[in-house]
């Protein structure tokens, strides 16, 4: 089975400078499956916007806190302490803090894939940015590059197909693809 595992040191934290901090604490082989573990600690409000992983399950376990969650087309429903949520690949999603301290939650993707660079590199960006959201040339480059494994579905479809190109054709340009440049390659689309 080919694994994506870098040779890294567990655990890594990320962390988006806008109330979501993620650690990444290792990677294991189940029954032929990798999966990595996962920590999050998401302030009050905050939580990440509607997203799809076409390739990676995720799985929550609250620790403490209140989460929400909004599965597209569906009414948004809340989870308590000792409650879990499961989030099947290609299920577009959202959760957020929807109490008034810190969610803590732990849980695991499987396969985790580029998961941790996509979302070490939308934290960073969005950290740098200090918007919350991701610069737009790293926004385009990313999306676009990692198209078969994640989606952001509050990016306009216009956007996406208009204005991202435009913004990495004038980005590469001035070179500001050179950060990207070791970059993992993304999995192909089952």
């Amino acid at each position: 089975m080919e694994t994506l595992t870098m040779e890294k040191q567990y655990p890594v934290t990320i962390d988006n400078g806008h109330g979501e901090r993620l650690t990444f604490l290792g990677r294991e082989l189940r029954d032929s499956v990798e999966y990595i573990q996962v920590e999050n600690q998401v302030s009050p409000g905050a939580g990440p916007p509607m997203h799809v992983h076409h390739q990676q399950h995720e799985r929550l376990h609250i620790l403490e806190g209140k989460m929400g969650i909004e599965v597209l087309g569906q009414r948004p429903y809340y989870l308590h302490k000792g409650e879990s949520a499961t989030f099947e690949a290609g299920i577009a999603h959202r959760f957020w803090n929807a109490g008034d301290t810190t969610l803590y939650c732990d849980g695991e993707i499987w396969p985790p894939h580029n998961i941790e660079y996509f979302l070490g590199e939308i934290y960073r960006s969005s950290r740098e940015n200090g918007n919350g959201r991701p610069g737009s040339f790293d926004a385009a480059y990313l999306m676009r590059k990692y198209r078969s494994e994640f989606d952001m579905l509050g990016i306009p479809a216009f956007v996406k197909k208009v204005i991202f190109p435009v913004v990495l054709f004038v980005g590469k340009l001035r070179g500001k693809d050179k950060r990207f440049e070791n970059a993992p390659e993304p999995r192909p689309a089952r």
